[in-house]
């Protein structure tokens, strides 16, 4: 039984550290992307565009949603 559960704590031991490892390398390969600054949301959706956005709300929720703030997403 000892050597049972010896051997689960030695398994655990390699996944952790193998998974750190493995971390470590992806970073050093492919760093993290830097993201771009946000804008600010006045004026980046045009009046046309709102409006085709506000009627398929419209429509889709039969006149009960409305749309609070528009954000574009990078």
């Amino acid at each position: 039984m000892v050597a049972g559960m010896l051997t689960v704590f030695a398994i655990l031991l390699i996944v952790i550290y193998g998974s750190r490892m493995l971390i470590t390398i992806i970073n050093k390969i492919a760093p993290e992307e830097a993201k771009a600054s946000p804008r600010a949301a006045s004026g980046e959706v045009s009046a046309k565009a709102r409006a085709v956005l506000e009627a398929a709300v419209r429509e889709l929720t039969a006149g009960k949603g409305h749309i609070t703030n528009i954000t574009k997403i990078q």
